[in-house]
């Protein structure tokens, strides 16, 4: 007969177990693919050609399904846009507004100063819209990922026609290579010529995702120029402080010695 021990000892260890036993099916996990980023170490920055094709993928492709909820039109100034580019960019979207002199809500024109229009009013209207799948707001994707410029461009590029044969897919699901457990909510976004590029640059899937991720990429860190640029002036500085207290401390301690 078991006693309270024992029976503790199982449960122990059934939970040690369960704890560390993978899910039916479960998948190893999927590499990465490394990428050369224009704004990757010390002195990189955002190559501002591929800014202005990003923006386009996003507003042409992305933004049907996902917001840019944390940037304003006027943010655009900073990755080389004219004042008069964008407003007119604006201008191509509706806000809500108000209220108006009768108590009333109004819609009008976006204005440089707003943010980014949502592509639904509210969660619900996205989840209906999407088979119950919530599309996530782009504005910090690459940080909340782990390896976030990579994983965000190899999920971009990750799509798979057919599943392997011995992975049962469930209904209205598409097989990612790079996605956690290779089931994803999200059709292919892009594919060869999804846009035609206001530059003339060929669009290929590559290119696309490209660009669009290092749009996504400023939009998550839009100071990381100006952090790369301090940081660079800190350590000059430090350099230059550390040879004159060397050159202080030879001197004073030159009799001595």
């Amino acid at each position: 007969m078991s006693t309270p021990m024992n029976k503790l000892l199982i449960a122990v260890a059934a939970v040690a177990f369960l704890g560390v036993a993978p899910p039916a099916g479960a998948a190893e996990a999927p590499e990465v693919p490394e990428q050369d980023w224009s704004f990757s170490g010390m002195f990189g920055t955002f190559e501002r050609g591929a800014l202005r094709r990003g923006l386009q993928v996003y507003r042409e492709v992305c933004a049907s399904c996902h917001s840019l909820s944390l940037i304003a039109f006027r943010n655009l100034g900073d990755v080389g846009f004219s004042p008069d580019e964008i407003q007119a960019i604006a201008e191509e979207y509706e806000v809500e507004d108000g209220p108006d002199d009768e108590g009333e809500m109004f819609m009008r024109p976006a204005k440089a100063s707003d943010r980014f229009v949502p592509p639904f009013a509210n969660e619900q209207a996205a989840r209906a819209s999407n088979n119950g799948a919530l599309p996530p707001d782009l504005s910090l994707m690459i940080k909340a990922r782990k390896n976030g410029a990579n994983y965000l461009y190899g999920l971009l590029i990750g799509y798979v026609e057919e599943a392997p044969e011995d992975v049962e897919m469930m209904e209205g699901m598409y097989y990612n290579k790079v996605f956690p457990g290779h089931q994803i909510a999200m059709a292919p976004p892009l594919f060869e010529e999804a846009v035609e590029y206001a530059d003339g640059t060929e669009a290929t899937l590559d290119q696309e995702a490209h660009d669009v991720v290092t749009f996504l990429a400023w939009a998550a860190q839009p100071e990381l120029e100006e952090r790369k640029r301090l940081g660079v002036k800190v350590l000059l500085f430090l350099i230059v402080l550390t040879a004159m207290l060397y050159a202080v401390k030879r001197k004073i301690w030159s009799d001595v010695h």
